[in-house]
C-alpha cells in the first residue's frame, strides 16, 4: 500500500509515518500543506491519501474538493481530531472514502485503510451516531424512512449481537475477541447481515442499526468496548 500523507503538524506526520512504515506501508510523500499535497497527488501514484482537516491556508475540505475537481480519483481518508458534524458531512459529500480520528488505536489504522482499498467506506466509531443523524435528517425531508424494521427481524440472535458490535465501530478482530469466535466466522456473519439488510458496507449497516436503536451504547450506559 502506498500512502500520501497531508498534515500541517510535523510531529503528527512523523508519528503516523513511522506507524505506517512499521506495518509495511510505504509513505510515498509526507507534506505539510494542501497546496503541496495537490501537487504531489498529481505526480505520485499513491493508493490512498491521508488528509487532515484543520490546516492553515487551504483546509483539508478545500484540498479534497480540489483533488476531485482536478481529476484525482485516489481514495481519500480524512484523519483528524475534528468531531464536528459539519466536517464529517463536508468530507463525505466532498468524496472522501473515510473519516477517522487521530486517537484511533494504532492496530486499527492499517485495517481501516485496507477496507477502503477494497471499496468500503470507513467512519470512526465515535462518529457513527453523527452519521446516522445526518442520514436521518436527509431521510426525513419529505420521504419515508428508507429502511423498514422487517430486515432486522430476519437476523439471527448472533447476527444481531454482531450488528450491535458493528454499530459501536468494532472491527472483525475486536468482535471475534469479544464474542470468542474466529475472525472468519465474524466475516461470514457480517456478509449475511449486509445481504439481509440490503446494504453494501459496514458503515451503512452501522447507520441502520443506530437509526433503529440497536447500538449497545444507546441501549445501556457504560464505557465503550475496549480495543
Amino acid at each position: 500500500m502506498r500512502v500520501l500523507l497531508i498534515d500541517d503538524h510535523a510531529l503528527v506526520r512523523k508519528g503516523i509515518e513511522e506507524l505506517l512504515q512499521s506495518r509495511g506501508v510505504q509513505v510515498v510523500a509526507s507534506v505539510s500543506s494542501g497546496e503541496e499535497g495537490l501537487r504531489r497527488a498529481r505526480e505520485l501514484s499513491a493508493d490512498i491519501i491521508l488528509l487532515d482537516i484543520k490546516m492553515p491556508g487551504m483546509t483539508g475540505i478545500e484540498t479534497l474538493k480540489q483533488l476531485r475537481a482536478s481529476g484525482v480519483g485516489t481514495p481519500v481518508v480524512m484523519l483528524t481530531m475534528s468531531r464536528e458534524d459539519a466536517d464529517l458531512n463536508a468530507a463525505l459529500r466532498g468524496g472522501a472514502q473515510g473519516y477517522l480520528l487521530k486517537d484511533i488505536e494504532p492496530e486499527e489504522l492499517v485495517p481501516a485503510l485496507n477496507a477502503v482499498l477494497h471499496g468500503d467506506n470507513v467512519v470512526a466509531r465515535e462518529m457513527v451516531g453523527t452519521l446516522a443523524r445526518l442520514v436521518g435528517n436527509e431521510a426525513g425531508s419529505g420521504r419515508e424512512a428508507r429502511r423498514p424494521e422487517a430486515p432486522f427481524a430476519d437476523l439471527t440472535p448472533r447476527e444481531l449481537e454482531i450488528l450491535e458490535c458493528v454499530a459501536d465501530g468494532s472491527s472483525n478482530k475486536m468482535i471475534a475477541r469479544e464474542l470468542e469466535i474466529t475472525d472468519g466466522t465474524v466475516k461470514l456473519h457480517v456478509k449475511a447481515i449486509l445481504r439481509k439488510l440490503g446494504v453494501r458496507s459496514r458503515v451503512e449497516a452501522a447507520v441502520a442499526a443506530v437509526e433503529h436503536g440497536l447500538g449497545r451504547k444507546r441501549r445501556k450506559p457504560g464505557p465503550a468496548p475496549g480495543a
